[in-house]
């Protein structure tokens, strides 16, 4: 029988392609089959990447260029992210097991528009500003001058390497740093591909670099490399706390995007032909695998039962299958292991008392025999004590519980280490406004979930994270404030070096 090659992938390090010893297999959350292979990196490698956009970061190239130029090296590559958008659909969703319908909105659909975004920040962001002071105790001009850090280390999770990639990449490159991006194992080929197009389009070798290699290895190394400026993680809480630790040791900047257990609070007066497919649509899509999703609804204690049954029908209807097909709603999870860990969070609920009223497990039928795949689910019966409603599943499951009344509803929405993102449905824009002015989240969506706006900061509050990413403030978090002081004092008397120097000089 003839062997099936498949493509073998190499990291991007100093514009040039690195290979090394070892390999990942990628393979397809759908089917199990290989998708390609790439190189396996190491510590060595992540220091290669680190010297060289310490080098690249020294010459001046990126970082010294006015930044109009800059800006419009970025623009072309916001434009390629859109002209070469089918390629890098194929590369998002092989791997990572998104349908192609999402992965054109969100995966891939969002990539240039958001690369575009800190693009123009490249021209515009106010990297001087001269500021009036008061002539005491002596006439002097000052200057805020923000420079750019040096090296920035990207470590990516797998649900969206590209956009989350571009929202760390962006900023980092607009200000004139140098990055090394650690890509996941499972899903590498979005942001390999970037780093190239970029350094086809202008981007000087050793400013972009991309490595893989194990977390607790390479991530961990650039997390506490002495050559690496700042780290900005998106991913677990318990990772992040290790990253966080790491960082610590040569007291480098930080950002973390980590967990979230979002809480949906469903009014009394919300349209609930809109609310139940918005609560679906915060929850199910990518098979919940987004750590903003929306995974807890608090319903009205007497609207329980139709809103149950309202959901359950609809989430019914929700078709699993072939990524690649344009009429697949829900793909698998992302592997076997995340799978499984599903499956335990379901059987100790299960456990616990809670009640399943919809999915729970695996589907059936023959197209399911390969791949992950979980059944939508909706959880009835739920506390919010137990470890469903509080811990993270990172799975298509939506936990159901009551309140009596709004008050009870926010301390149950609050009560949460997470503060990623919350949610409301109403009719009342204004009672809505209210609420979400006493919810704990870095983002409150009031009538709709996952809208993320570059020009708009996204990030957690609590134990969902450090700093925020997007909107006007995010090359701050990419940047050092330096003051730059010139006295204008003309004659030696108009100092004030009498308060140390009493005799006068000969």
């Amino acid at each position: 029988m003839a062997t099936v090659s498949v493509q073998h992938h190499q990291m991007f390090i100093d514009g040039k392609d690195v290979d090394s010893s070892d390999v990942f297999e990628i393979r397809s959350p759908a089917t199990e089959q290989i998708v390609c292979t790439m190189a396996k990196g190491t510590v060595e490698h992540a220091d290669l990447a680190v010297d060289a956009a310490r080098r690249a970061f020294d010459r001046g190239e990126w970082a010294r260029m006015p930044k109009d130029e800059r800006s419009q090296v970025m623009k072309r590559i916001a434009d390629r992210l859109g002209a070469d958008m089918e390629q890098f659909i194929e590369a998002e969703i092989g791997p990572n097991g998104a349908t192609v319908r999402q992965a054109t909105g969100f995966h891939v659909g969002l990539a240039a528009p958001h690369f575009l975004h800190f693009a123009e920040q490249a021209a515009t962001f106010e990297f001087e500003q001269d500021v009036p002071t008061a002539a005491y105790p002596t006439i002097s001009m000052n200057r805020i001058r923000r420079e750019p850090l040096g090296v920035c280390a990207a470590i990516v999770p797998w649900n969206f390497p590209l956009v989350l990639g571009i929202w760390k990449i962006g900023p980092a490159l607009a200000a004139g740093n140098s990055v090394v991006v650690k890509v996941d194992e499972k899903t590498p080929l979005s942001l390999l591909r970037l780093a190239q197009v970029a350094h086809e389009e202008g981007v000087p070798a050793g400013v972009l670099n991309v490595v893989t290699g194990d977390g607790a290895e390479v991530g961990a190394r650039l997390a506490s490399h002495p050559g690496v400026d700042k780290v900005a993680f998106t991913g677990s809480t318990a990772v992040g706390r290790e990253i966080m630790r790491l960082a610590s040791g040569t007291v480098k900047k930080c950002s973390l995007e980590l967990g979230g257990k979002a809480p949906v609070i469903l009014l009394d007066d919300a349209d609930l032909d809109i609310a139940v497919d918005g609560a679906l649509f915060g929850c199910m899509l990518y098979s919940g695998q987004i750590c903003e999703s929306g995974t807890r609804l608090l319903v009205p204690e007497d609207q329980h039962d139709e809103v149950v049954e309202r959901l359950v029908e609809r989430a019914s209807t929700i078709k699993l299958g072939d990524p690649n097909d344009y009429d697949t709603d829900m793909g698998p999870v992302i592997s076997g292991r995340q799978k499984e860990r599903i499956l335990g969070y379901f059987e100790q609920a299960r456990a616990d008392g809670a009640t399943f009223a919809l999915g729970g497990g695996v589907p059936e039928g023959p197209e399911f025999a390969e791949g992950h795949w979980i059944e939508p689910t909706i959880i009835t019966g739920v506390t919010n004590e137990m470890q469903i409603a509080r811990e993270e599943i990172f799975g298509p499951a939506l936990v159901v519980l009551t309140y009596k009344t709004v008050e009870e509803a926010l301390e149950i929405a609050n009560d949460s280490d997470y503060g990623l993102t919350a949610g409301i449905w109403s009719g009342d824009y204004e009672r809505a406004l209210e609420i979400a002015a006493q919810m704990r989240a870095g983002t409150v969506w009031i009538n709709n979930w996952h809208q993320v706006d570059p020009a708009l900061p996204f990030g957690g509050y609590k134990q969902s994270g450090v700093g925020r990413e997007l909107g006007p403030d995010a090359l701050n978090e990419y940047t050092e404030v330096k003051h730059v002081h010139v006295d204008l004092t003309q004659d030696k008397d108009g100092h004030i070096f009498d308060i140390l120097l009493s005799t006068p000089a000969k």
